[in-house]
């Protein structure tokens, strides 16, 4: 197990700023790189001077995702991400969708990241891209054979934007992922925007103890984010930070082209200093 209180210099209040790719290599929609490194590396300079404890980056606009991704989309996140890495001081993990671990792992290798975010780690879902079994034997091994043992595992459980087809309570999940290796469990609401349920934090913590790693997925903002970690050690925040009004985005409910406010964020850091 990889000690998050020693990644994150602390163990309560963890603020990790979400920052979005645009619509990258193979996509016909995408800015190219140069636009891509720009506008990341924008939101990551925010989430910084905001007070983020960490970043994550993501391919959210590599619309439609596929389970795993292309050799393009791993060589534009390697390139960008190598920018992001000379910028960041703090811990910087990579989310790669819909749920290539592999690609993640690879990345954090290549680049000396702290974590990575695995939207199915333990349940079955069935997604826009497919129904895709979680398999944390086989992230167990990959994570060996690359040599990232060290680089910590925040797994999704009953994630957002997917129908759950295991039969497994929340917290029969969340026990399975602990027992099968992640370093914390991350959870959402149904879609983008949307907090879990302020009583399920309060009974999954109360049946998880004290030291187990809750992260909020989705939905944290300035004014729910004081009540909802009383029961997380953390979240990831990415949509709420962002200028401009919510608009028919898809899924990711804002484009690629509406930056992060540091403002936002430091108003988000003052309800959880």
């Amino acid at each position: 197990m990889v000690n998050l209180s020693q990644v994150f210099k602390r163990s309560r209040n963890i603020l990790i700023g979400a920052a979005h790719f645009p619509p990258l290599l193979g996509y016909v929609t995408t800015p190219g790189l140069r636009v891509a490194e720009k506008v990341v590396t924008a939101d990551v300079r925010a989430f910084v001077r905001g007070g983020m404890d960490g970043v994550i980056i993501e391919n959210n606009y590599d619309l439609p995702h596929t389970q795993f991704v292309h050799p393009e989309t791993i060589a534009s996140m390697a390139m960008v991400g190598t920018r992001i890495r000379a910028l960041v001081r703090k811990p910087l993990g990579v989310n790669v969708l819909w749920n290539d671990y592999r690609s993640a792992f690879a990345l954090a290798s290549a680049l000396d990241l702290a974590f990575i975010r695995i939207p199915v780690f333990v349940d079955r879902v069935r997604t826009s891209c497919g129904i895709i079994n979680g398999d944390p034997r086989a992230v167990a091994q990959y994570r060996k054979h690359v040599h990232a043992e060290s680089v910590a595992v925040l797994a999704d459980i009953h994630v957002k934007h997917a129908t759950l087809l295991s039969r497994h309570t929340l917290l029969q999940s969340a026990r399975l992922a602990f027992r099968q290796g992640a370093d914390a469990i991350v959870v959402t609401g149904r879609w983008t925007g949307e907090a879990p349920e302020l009583q399920t934090l309060k009974d999954l913590r109360k049946q998880l103890g004290a030291s187990r790693y809750i992260f909020i997925g989705s939905g944290v903002d300035a004014r729910n984010a004081k009540d909802l970690m009383r029961y997380a050690n953390g979240a990831i925040v990415s949509t709420s930070l962002k200028v401009g009004s919510a608009g028919t985005h898809g899924v990711n409910v804002k484009h690629w082209n509406q930056r992060i406010s540091v403002q936002k964020v430091r108003a988000l850091r003052k309800q959880v200093p």
